[in-house]
């Protein structure tokens, strides 16, 4: 049946089916960390979020990704009036200080996810216009403005590791796109002094903690570093095969925290043990890799730049949450894609992995009909 709307040269089934499975598997693991809760919510929001997603991918998928192109100022105009937004009407919690939620009384967004769809929408439209003639001095300029804008709104709130997933976006685009390395060169050193000054200007003090005690997290057992210790006990406790679902200690008895969420893959590492761990990083960079070969197999630098960005941002979020449960990188709470459990993530991905799709389906000119 899929065959005959997903024809083999077309739309690419493998990178659909492989999302559907890691959804799937995470919708289970969520099940199992939210169950000392005694509450089927995170269960019930995370399937809705998904069916929500999975029926937008689905349309943009038929649709020619070439009809973005021309939603560019739509697309930029509409993200950066989110970011404005949750400044202004937004909420956050007191244990991370971030404003970055707005209450819609019936279900609670955050603006920042919606915001990376239409940056990936509008900087690869502006990437595609700018490609012939990418690395003169005020093309450059104008594409580090694209950034600088949403980052800065996003820092405001503040949220360095979205704002990370942003700038990590961009470098790749733009690598591929074909930037001079002297630009790469410059970019790095700024870099450094964009975080000297992110440090002293923009992080609130438990930002700092989290990014100083993820070094030696044992140095504050009972504050900053309670996290990555809690998820380290997980992770380690569950040797090759798991203590078996539901049956976590660090998960059931509620010594990790935010399970659900930041630490889903500590809870999968713990009931599921290495051979569940594996399957998740399996399946993920599965779908990284089909992302980045549709890029590579796309019929202009527009769609070729969509799947570049869409494969850059799910690449960041798989490293930094891996990293962080792991204590390889600090804890900057990046949600691990089609795992953790979050509406607005969910649906964010959803929509990443349908213009993808419609990229693969729209390569050769194919129709639904």
């Amino acid at each position: 049946m899929l065959k005959r709307f997903f024809p083999r040269e077309g739309c690419d089934v493998k990178l659909l089916f492989a999302v559907i499975i890691s959804v799937i598997f995470g919708i289970v693991m969520i099940n199992s960390a939210t169950a000392s809760m005694g509450s089927t919510k995170y269960v019930l929001v995370q399937s809705l979020a998904f069916l929500i997603g999975l029926s937008v991918a689905l349309i943009i998928a038929f649709m020619d990704y070439a009809i973005l192109k021309q939603l560019r100022f739509l697309a930029m105009g509409a993200g950066l009036a989110l970011l404005v937004l949750v400044l202004i009407l937004g909420f956050g919690r007191e244990d991370t200080g971030t404003q970055g939620w707005i209450n819609l009384g019936f279900v609670n967004i955050q603006p920042a996810e919606i915001a990376k769809v239409c940056f990936l929408v509008s900087f690869s439209a502006h990437v595609s216009k700018l490609k012939e003639d990418i690395n003169s001095i005020p093309n450059v300029l104008l594409l580090l403005l694209h950034l600088a804008v949403p980052v800065a709104l996003i820092l405001l709130q503040p949220d360095m590791g979205t704002a990370m997933v942003f700038v990590f976006m961009f470098i790749v685009m733009m690598f591929f796109a074909g930037i001079s390395y002297k630009y790469i060169l410059t970019a790095a050193g700024v870099g450094v002094a964009g975080a000297l000054s992110a440090w002293f200007l923009f992080l609130k003090d438990y930002q700092k903690d989290r990014l100083l005690t993820f070094l030696n997290p044992e140095s504050d057992p009972l504050g900053a570093g309670y996290h990555i210790i809690q998820s380290k006990i997980a992770v380690g406790s569950g040797q090759l095969f798991g203590t078996g679902y539901k049956n976590g200690v660090q998960t059931q008895m509620g010594y990790l925290p935010e399970k659900q969420t930041d630490f889903i893959f500590s809870v999968i590492c713990e009931e599921m043990g290495f051979i569940g761990a594996i399957a998740v990083i399996i399946l993920l960079f599965f779908i990284i890799f089909r992302i980045f070969i549709n890029a590579r197999r796309a019929r202009d630098t527009f769609g070729e730049m969509l799947c570049t960005g869409a494969g850059a941002m799910l690449l960041f979020h798989t490293l930094e949450n891996i990293g962080m449960c792991i204590n390889l990188l600090p804890i900057t709470g990046i949600p691990l894609p089609f795992f953790s459990y979050g509406g607005s993530n969910m649906i964010t991905s959803m929509i990443a992995i349908g213009i993808v799709l419609s990229v693969s389906f729209h390569r050769r000119n194919n129709t639904f009909m």
